[in-house]
């Protein structure tokens, strides 16, 4: 039996063509699997209104993408090492820092 009208405004189609995805990540055969997923209306609006704002070719990348998160989060970096990284970042735009050409000549480094 096929979905009502209101079913269907909540399935969201995440297949693309093999030959069509920029997908790296499709496997090694380059074959993807076909999947409906319900999701609210207002889910499925955020996702319209984001994934090409952030560089995806389609809808169905963005969302590729999203499931790969979740199997495999991505690494955080540590409040220290963020904090390390503002620091550094500051230094810089002060003038504080050196150039590896300049450290190098400082201490009579050759390559």
């Amino acid at each position: 039996m096929p979905p009502s009208t209101r079913e269907r405004t909540f399935l969201c189609d995440t297949c693309v063509s093999q030959h069509m995805s920029t997908d790296s990540d499709a496997g090694t055969d380059g074959e993807m699997e076909k999947i409906n997923v319900r999701v609210p209306k207002k889910l499925l609006a955020d996702i319209d209104e984001v994934w090409e704002e952030r560089g995806y070719a389609n809808k169905s990348e963005f969302i590729r993408d999203a499931l790969r998160d979740a199997v495999e989060p991505p690494t955080q970096l540590s409040e220290e090492a963020l904090s390390h990284l503002a620091e550094s970042r500051d230094q810089r735009e002060a003038g504080e820092t050196v150039s590896q050409d300049d450290v190098k000549d400082r201490l009579g480094i050759d390559d």
